[in-house]
């Protein structure tokens, strides 16, 4: 550490912390004031706590948190363990492990309006490519689009899926980071994959199994471009898969009521942090 290297310092984090501060920082505290807020963006008017009390007495709202939340609690378990699953496939199995993970990372780079145009296709009732290949085993089609029971279940089954690249890619660099003699050892003993995969494998991938765990949560209780995509830019046959940051954009450019999208918002930002701080010390339980 030189103290005189410490103004140069500054100076190359410059760009980057006005970046932060300008789209991160400034936002985050012009959202706090605006909840307190009401009238349109060039007129506010001092509003008190109304705002709050009218996203915490809308039913809608309670939906958009109670749809949030089963998308996250089902995705990102599902998505971890598949992606685990497979990560552990091509890092033992595959001899072409580059191609592969070219293959899984391309859904990472791609635009998810996209991606949902295409799902859009294949979760067609009519003409779906799922429905005919339900239809080969003897299953009914099943409308996944344009029915109120169905929505949130079609979300989820895309929400895994594009949430799978992230994740498999992580976890093979943790993979990489095992210490090869761990396994050469195990196997000289006589060790199975199985007993390899859960006395080598798991217990060393637990940190970036966490990081995972924290980022694609976060993530999930975010979800608002699965959900324009996938239902042509609205959230679900009759609103059935309206999510939370979908209720806030619904408000703030739809309504036209910045106050109560941003006491939406606020409201949003609690939970995330309180869902993360119960799962962060629910994981030192586990660890300890």
């Amino acid at each position: 550490y030189n103290p005189e290297n410490q103004p140069k310092a500054w100076l190359f984090l410059l760009p980057s912390l006005v970046i932060i501060f300008l789209f991160s920082v400034y936002p985050l505290f012009r959202s706090f004031i605006m909840s307190f807020q009401k009238g349109t963006l060039i007129n506010q008017q001092y509003a008190g706590l109304e705002n709050y009390q009218r996203v915490l007495t809308d039913p809608v709202f309670f939906r958009a948190l109670q749809n949030t939340a089963l998308f996250a609690f089902a995705v990102v378990p599902i998505s971890l363990i598949l992606s685990l699953a497979i990560a552990w496939i091509i890092f033992e199995k595959v001899k072409y492990k580059s191609f592969f993970e070219t293959i899984f990372f391309m859904p990472y780079v791609t635009s998810t309006i996209a991606i949902g145009i295409v799902f859009r296709y294949f979760f067609n009732g009519s003409y779906g490519i799922i429905n005919y290949l339900l239809g080969l085993v003897g299953i009914a089609p099943v409308n996944w689009l344009d029915n109120v029971n169905m929505s949130m279940t079609t979300l989820i089954i895309f929400g895994v899926w594009t949430s799978l690249a992230f994740n498999i890619i992580i976890l093979l660099a943790g993979m990489r980071n095992i210490d090869k003699e761990h396994y050469k050892i195990a196997k000289m003993f006589g060790a199975t994959d199985g007993e390899i995969f859960r006395k080598i494998t798991f217990p060393q991938l637990i940190p970036t199994f966490a990081f995972l765990l924290t980022v694609n949560l976060i993530s999930a209780f975010k979800v608002y471009t699965q959900v324009y995509a996938l239902f042509g830019g609205q959230p679900g046959i009759a609103r059935s898969a309206t999510t939370a940051v979908f209720y806030i954009y619904d408000k703030f450019h739809i309504a036209g009521r910045p106050g109560i999208a941003m006491a939406a918002t606020v409201i949003l930002f609690i939970i995330i942090l309180l869902v993360t701080f119960i799962q962060n010390k629910l994981l030192k339980k586990v660890g300890e």
